[in-house]
Order: structure tokens, then C-alpha cells, then sequence
């Protein structure tokens, strides 16, 4: 297919994307995050703040993981917090993300309740999961924080004020279709797996020997908790070999995993993605395209990854996450602010 056909296309997707989004409405996003912040570490007991507080430059920062750690987790956990505490905290997790992502985050804490029905074991425990406040949470100031435990992992880092980086950012379900109970039938990240099935069968035969990377599905998401993230190959199909509904098709998919955060958040994230190059974005599938079968897919581009795999529990067990090649944690940005400070 000839490239030049097909680049209008990504060039309106980034105008679409993109209008919604300024610095200054990321900024008001910043400050009440910040504000929600701390409030919450107000509230906390000298004790539990104490606990709950690590400098920015600790190693705990970069610490993450998406498997259940019983005891192994820093920060204070749900089951740390009385009822205003709990509030509080609901409202940083609002400031720090859209609705629908604060919708996930909750129905993902919930399925826990159904693990321990399924399994009866003590660590399917929705209230397992822990905060961390990174540094000191002031206007204008340079922080982070964490809320983590099975299958969440959120990080941010503000840097001077300005949001920074929002990744690593994982999601996961487990059952991804919940099996018995109040809740049979629901599926917590129904987006993500329905719009890449959707993309891959759209392909034809051609296209789709571009982008189906293996017949089987690997046994995992390559990158793991990794703290750092690189490209992966093969990449799979280029955006410029799709045609139009196909280009839509997968920024409906990119769509799904920003807006996840606020509003302002996801407009300026797709702002930087064009930036960096849209045309450059290839997508990835892994494993049999029908229902029910265990498969994979990545979608990448120049500085992002997403990675997701439905394998585990006979293809009922969702791992999905955002990496960013040179932005986890804020990595490279932390380096040269501490670097100018001194």
C-alpha cells in the first residue's frame, strides 16, 4: 500500500485527539492531584504517613509489580485506613484519572471477592491494595505516587509541577469474564481485548501475515514488571498498511488505554504520540484470533508500548499495561532536574 494514501488519516486522527488538550488544563489536573494528595497524607496518623512516604529518589519508586505480594508491599494498605481516610484517598484516585478508569480500578479490587469464592485463599483480598506518596506533594513541587496490588499498578511522577509520566500502567483481570456470583458475566476490560479482535479480523489475508507474529500465544506479557522497557520485535503491521476503518480501528484500541486517565491527561499523551511519529505505530497479534483461545497483541510506536495477553486460566486471565521506551517513572526527565539542581 502507498504510505501517502493513508497519512491524512493519521493526520486528522491527531487533530481529533488532540483539540481537547492544553497545558494549562494538564496543569489543572497536576494541581488537584496535588491537592488530593495532600489532604490524604494529612489525614494519616504520624505512624501511617510514616509508612505510607518514601523520598523520590528511593529505589521503591521504580519497585512495582502486578502479582499478588502479601506483606512484600511499601505504603499502607486499605485495611491501614478508617472510613476518612478511605475518602480521601477516593479522591486522589479521582483526580488521577477518568471516570471509566476510576470504574476499572474499582471493579478490578473487586474481583478479588470473586477469587476468594473460587479459591477461598486469604490474599484475594480486595482491600490489599497500597498507596505510596513519593517526595512531598506541594504546588508546584516535584513528587510521585503509587496505587498498586493485584493487577493495578498506577505511577505518576510530577516534575516542578508538570505531570511527567503516568506509566508504568497496568491493568489486569482476573476472571476477565467473572464466572459465578452477583457479577457472572461481566467482563472488567471488555474494550481491550473486543477492539483488537475486532482490528486483527478486519485484516485481510495479506495483512494479516504482517501482523500475526506466532500461531501460539507466548506465556506472558514480554516486558513483565520490568523498570525499564525497550521495543519489541517483530513489530507487526505498519499503520501506513492499514486502510481507513483499519487506522481507526486501532486508535479506537490506543483510545481504550488513555482514557483510562482524565480527560486533559489522555489529549496531551496523543498530542505527544503524534509528535513522536504516528505513522511509525505498528500492531502486533499472537495465538488464534477466535473467541475463547489464548492470544496476544502489542501496539508500539517510537515512545510507548502496549502490551496485552489474555492466556492464563484457559484464556480467562487479562494482563494489560503502558510503557513508556524513555518516560517510566519519569526516569530520564528525574535524571536531568536532579542533575540541574546540583
Amino acid at each position: 500500500m502507498n504510505k501517502k494514501i493513508y497519512l491524512p488519516v493519521v493526520l486528522t486522527l491527531s487533530l481529533i485527539f488532540a483539540t481537547a488538550g492544553s497545558v494549562n488544563a494538564v496543569e489543572s489536573v497536576v494541581s488537584d492531584m496535588q491537592e488530593a494528595a495532600a489532604e490524604f497524607l494529612d489525614a494519616l496518623s504520624p505512624e501511617l504517613k510514616a509508612k505510607a512516604t518514601f523520598p523520590l529518589k528511593d529505589e521503591e519508586h521504580v519497585n512495582w509489580h502486578f502479582v499478588p505480594k502479601t506483606g512484600e508491599r511499601k505504603g499502607v494498605d486499605l485495611t491501614d485506613l478508617n472510613k476518612v481516610q478511605e475518602i480521601k484517598l477516593a479522591e486522589l484516585l479521582a483526580a488521577s484519572l477518568s471516570p471509566s478508569g476510576h470504574e476499572k480500578v474499582q471493579k478490578i479490587q473487586d474481583l478479588e471477592s470473586v477469587l476468594y469464592i473460587l479459591e477461598g485463599a486469604d490474599h484475594r483480598n480486595p482491600e490489599l491494595y497500597y498507596t505510596t506518596i513519593f517526595g512531598d506533594p506541594t504546588t508546584g513541587g516535584t513528587w510521585g505516587w503509587r496505587f498498586e496490588g493485584h493487577h493495578l499498578s498506577l505511577n505518576y511522577t510530577i516534575v516542578e509541577g508538570k505531570l511527567l509520566s503516568n506509566s508504568p500502567n497496568f491493568w489486569g483481570a482476573n476472571p476477565a469474564r467473572v464466572p459465578v456470583g452477583p457479577t457472572t458475566g461481566q467482563r472488567t476490560l471488555k474494550g481491550e481485548e473486543d477492539l483488537a479482535r475486532a482490528l486483527v479480523l478486519s485484516l485481510n489475508a495479506k495483512q494479516q501475515k504482517m501482523a500475526i507474529i506466532a500461531d501460539k500465544a507466548p506465556k506472558d506479557i514480554y516486558t513483565s514488571a520490568n523498570k525499564e522497557a525497550s521495543p519489541l520485535d517483530p513489530p507487526g503491521i505498519k499503520i501506513a498498511q492499514l486502510n481507513k476503518p483499519q487506522i481507526f480501528g486501532l486508535t479506537r484500541i490506543i483510545d481504550e488505554y488513555l482514557h483510562n486517565m482524565p480527560p486533559d491527561v489522555a489529549n496531551d499523551r496523543w498530542d505527544k504520540l503524534s509528535k513522536a511519529g504516528l505513522n511509525k505505530i505498528t500492531f502486533a497479534w499472537a495465538g488464534p484470533t477466535e473467541p475463547g483461545n489464548a492470544h496476544y497483541y502489542r501496539i508500539q510506536g517510537p515512545t510507548f508500548l502496549i502490551e496485552y495477553d489474555n492466556i492464563q486460566n484457559e484464556a480467562n486471565h487479562i494482563h494489560a499495561v503502558w510503557r513508556d521506551f524513555d518516560g517510566d517513572f519519569g526516569r530520564d526527565i528525574l535524571k536531568e532536574h536532579y542533575k540541574h539542581q546540583h
